[in-house]
């Protein structure tokens, strides 16, 4: 699996094909990420068949809808649980993200799990996520975050416009440099 452009959760429901023998077959449900429908089939049936004896020949999907969340205007604090594979072997974790949505706090997990420990985006299982409360919140690189009175400085602004001359988007080519330095 190849991650290109934002993670989407999304919603599988697939069982084993029915039969005459069995014509009733049991349903299974899993939430998954991923970025297309296509790869979330795919993720399902790869689950599908680690955890029961079912695979996508002697299987049918029933239903997969994509899950958006309401509340997309309020930064959150999200837990995930994870296992990956490393090349010395199967590790479990637990990371923290603030994000407005959980798509973009999974996102962010796969391109921090590709810079800081070089895993490809198929050896990622995402076991459990919850929101956190801020209260809860334990790994020092989101609590930087949470603070109360937190403030975001903006040390290299450029100026709109220089003394005596037009705004600086009309020129291309300026001669001084810009200044980035305010106070």
């Amino acid at each position: 699996m190849t991650v290109c452009g934002p993670m989407k959760q999304y919603q599988v429901v697939g069982r084993k094909a029915p039969t005459e023998a069995f014509p009733n077959p049991e349903a299974y449900r899993m939430i998954i990420f991923a970025p297309n429908m296509v790869i979330a089939r795919s993720k399902f049936w790869y689950f599908m068949q680690q955890f029961r004896k079912m695979k996508k020949t002697t299987g049918e999907i029933l239903d997969i809808n994509e899950i958006v969340e309401k509340n997309r205007n309020q930064v959150k604090n999200y837990g995930i649980w994870l296992r990956y594979d490393s090349r010395s072997g199967t590790h479990n974790m637990y990371r923290e993200y603030r994000d407005l949505n959980l798509c973009g706090a999974i996102t962010q997990l796969y391109d921090e799990m590709a810079g800081r420990h070089r895993t490809r985006p198929r050896s990622i299982q995402i076991i459990r996520t919850s929101t956190i409360a801020t209260a809860d919140v334990k790994r020092p690189n989101t609590l930087q975050f949470v603070g109360k009175g937190l403030k975001f400085p903006l040390p290299h602004r450029t100026d709109s416009a220089k003394r005596g001359n037009k705004a600086l988007s009309d020129q291309t080519f300026t001669v001084g440099r810009p200044t980035t330095c305010f106070r």
